[in-house]
This record gives C-alpha cells, sequence and structure tokens, in this order.
C-alpha cells in the first residue's frame, strides 16, 4: 500500500525538487522586526500551561508569561461531561504527558504581534490569546483527541496543526480561526513544515510511540508512518515519502522510518532528519529522493538501552541550522546534551550538557541554538561559531517548543487572563 503511494505523480515529484525549502523559522532569523514591533522567543511550557516571552536575541532576558489555558474551567467541565472525552484526556496525561497534562505544544504570533496561537494537546484544540488581555480570540476543536505540532506560513496568515489521534491536518486562517482545508495523513500526524515559497506543507507522522513494542522487530507494529506533502493551496496531495525503502535501500533496515523533527538546508536541497530510537540525523536528497549520510552521535554511557525507557521512542529530539546553512544545531534528548555539527563534514563540537533537552531552533540574530531543557525547565543558547554554552534562562514547568515571534515593541505581559 505505502509503497504503490510513492511511486505515483513522479512528474509532480521532480517539480516539487526544485521548490523545497526552508522552513519559515530559519528564513526569519536574520530579519529585523517590523516597526512599532519587538521580535522574541515564545517559549511553551507544557505542563504548566504557560509560555513565557524572552529576547529573541543577546541575554535572552525574560519579558513577560502568558497563561495558555484561561479557559480551563470551561474545557475540563466539557471533558468531565464526554466519558470518552475524559478517557482520552487520561490516557495523555498518562502517555506522552508523563504524568502531567499537556497545555502548550506549539505557538505562533500573528504578524501584528497582538495575538499568539497555541496548540493545546490535552484539550484537542488551538486558541488564540490576545497578548494585551490574555483572553481567547477563537477557539478550533481539532479533529480526534489530541493537537500537536503546528507551523506558520511564511507570510504568516495560515497555520497548520497536526490532529494526531484523527490523523489530519487542519489549516487555519490565523486571524479568525476559520479552517481554510485540510489533509489526510499517516499515522499519528506530528512535525508540519511549509516551504519558503509557501506552495507545500510537509508533514511527518510517527506512528504510535507510546507502546512498549520497541524492538527493530516490533517495528511493523507502529503504524504506517511517512512523509506527505500537499499543495499549500488546494491541500491535494502532491507526494507521499516512505522513508521505509529509503533507509532499507541505505542499509538501514533496523532502523525505524518515524520521522521526527526535521529542518531543511537553506540550499532548498536537502532535508535533515531524526528519526525514533536513533542518537543522530540523517541526510535526504530531495531531488534524488534518496538518504545520502547518516550522522551517529555519541550516547550517553549513563542513558538506559533500554528503549521502553525512552520518552515516546525518542532518543534525540530537536534539530535546526543556522541561517548561513553550515551547522546544525542538534537536541540529543535522552542522552542529556546539546552539539553543534558541521554541515559539510559532519564534525560534532562539544556536547553541552543539558537536561532532556526538547526542542532546537535559532536566535533571533541567526547567532545561536536555542534549546528547551524540559528536564531543568529552562531555555539554553550555544553559539553556533564554537559549539559553547551562552547562556541559560529558566522558564515554566517543562518547556518543549521555542518559536520566534513578535510582540508590541512596549508589551510586559497580558493586563489580565
Amino acid at each position: 500500500m505505502a509503497a504503490s503511494r510513492t511511486r505515483h505523480l513522479c512528474s509532480v515529484a521532480a517539480a516539487l525538487a526544485l521548490t523545497a525549502a526552508a522552513p519559515a523559522t530559519a528564513a526569519s532569523a536574520s530579519s529585523a522586526a517590523p516597526a512599532g514591533l519587538r521580535e522574541v522567543l515564545f517559549v511553551g511550557n507544557n505542563w504548566d500551561g504557560t509560555a513565557d516571552v524572552i529576547r529573541s536575541s543577546g541575554d535572552f532576558a525574560k519579558i513577560g508569561r502568558i497563561n495558555v489555558i484561561p479557559d480551563k474551567a470551561a474545557r475540563m467541565a466539557e471533558i468531565n461531561a464526554d466519558p470518552i472525552k475524559w478517557i482520552y484526556f487520561q490516557a495523555i496525561r498518562n502517555s506522552v504527558g508523563e504524568g502531567h497534562d499537556q497545555f502548550a505544544d506549539d505557538m505562533y504570533s500573528t504578524p501584528d504581534g497582538r495575538s499568539v496561537v497555541v496548540s493545546r494537546p490535552s484539550f484537542a484544540d488551538v486558541v488564540s490569546l490576545d497578548l494585551a488581555t490574555g483572553k481567547v480570540n477563537w477557539r478550533f476543536p481539532v479533529a480526534g483527541y489530541r493537537a500537536d505540532h503546528m507551523a506558520v506560513s511564511p507570510d504568516g496568515t495560515r497555520v497548520a496543526v497536526s490532529a494526531s489521534t484523527a490523523n489530519t491536518v487542519h489549516v487555519l486562517d490565523i486571524d479568525t480561526g476559520k479552517q481554510l482545508g485540510s489533509f489526510a495523513t499517516g499515522d499519528k500526524p506530528h512535525e508540519n513544515i511549509f516551504t519558503k515559497d509557501g506552495k507545500y506543507i510537509w508533514n511527518m507522522s510517527i506512528g504510535d510511540v507510546n507502546t512498549d513494542l520497541d524492538s527493530p522487530g516490533w517495528d511493523w507494529t507502529k503504524g504506517d508512518r511517512h512523509i506527505t506533502v500537499v499543495d499549500a493551496t488546494t491541500y491535494k496531495q502532491v507526494k507521499v515519502i516512505d522513508m521505509r525503502q529509503r533507509l532499507d535501500a541505505f542499509g538501514l533496515k533496523d532502523f525505524s522510518d518515524a520521522v521526527r523533527p526535521a529542518v531543511f538546508s537553506a540550499d532548498e536541497s536537502k532535508l535533515y532528519f531524526q528519526v525514533s530510537f536513533f542518537n543522530g540525523f540523517l541526510e535526504y536528497d530531495v531531488a534524488t529522493d534518496k538518504i545520502t549520510r547518516m550522522k551517529t552521535l555519541p550516547k550517553n554511557p549513563a542513558t538506559s538501552e533500554d528503549r521502553t525507557t525512552w520518552v515516546n521512542d525518542s532518543r534525540h529530539h530537536g534539530i535546526s541550522m543556522n541561517p548561513e546553512g553550515t551547522k546544525l544545531c542538534v537536541a540529543g534528548t535522552m542522552d542529556d546534551y546539546a552539539t553543534v555539527v558541521d554541515r559539510a563534514s559532519l564534525q560534532e563540537g562539544p556536547l553541552v550538557p543539558t537536561s532532556k533537552p526538547y526542542w532546537a531552533t535559532v536566535s533571533g540574530d541567526g547567532k545561536d541554538c536555542i534549546v528547551s531543557e524540559s528536564g531543568a525547565d529552562q531555555v539554553t543558547a550555544i553559539d553556533f561559531a564554537t559549539g559553547k554554552k551562552v547562556a541559560s534562562v529558566p522558564v515554566g514547568d517543562h518547556p518543549q517548543r521555542v518559536r520566534l515571534g513578535h510582540v508590541q515593541a512596549d508589551w510586559t505581559g497580558p493586563s489580565g487572563g
């Protein structure tokens, strides 16, 4: 089934190879803030339902904090009144949430810097919050029972969100919350990336990451995992990439084909991606449709080799690239370090100790890699040039996604909510 899907639309695939581009975050890393706005980093604290707003470069000092669940009482009343919703809410808490509710997965600000849009896994929704008042502008319940990773279009007008239990991605108008379209994915859609020109959306599905059938021999039980590429205007599928075949061709038959965080190269020709259970990443050539290189990063001797102890099948989760396209930054989640890797040689730099780093992004000036230390409740900046740590800033409980965005120039936090 999956094999037949990857063979169709070959002519479209050739054209697509020429248009694959870096995610919007890389493109915006060196851009100046619009007049009247201030560039910031939004840090989503998943377990306590807040987002810290910090400076996007320099000392990364805290500017303000947002409560992303001001409507918690209403949402909990709905969940408690619906047995099915209550079961899923508890399942999220006791599986992917590691005993905690998941209230802040991903977030993007609107182009005018007046609102922030947040996906909330435990509430199975996306909300827009007014940054001045903290109140909800709009709410969009996703299909199924859990919301996950998002992506924003390069022009900032659309946001794509994975509905992980419905195998669906919704694309919403960022100002109104109105659904503009949706598309089907593989099992458990996860990461989303808009291409730089805004023409395509790439979605990576990761399958079932909460079972204990983690040995390579049981990998087939994890579900149908593939990359779905769609037209970002019509939301029609233009290509499906099954990494199982590409991994097998590269001699990696025992590797999982669950593509985790990924980043495109600055020259728009390569995709660098992580897969479940692997301490490292792979390089995929878009034009030739082949895996071309693999980088294995060091293991932490203190990390258990029992895969069932690794959070949500991750070993490493988080990868970014500097704006010049010369350095990659990798979050070695279960190995408790982050490191900068030279893209040409694939040689890693110093292993910077970090506690369960869960994400990697780029500072506003493009000089630093920013990783969220979910085990230490802080974000840490690592210099792309030297590979050394330059700063750490305390944030809320279990920081995960970190995204560049904008607020009004004089903003220091909402007045209420």
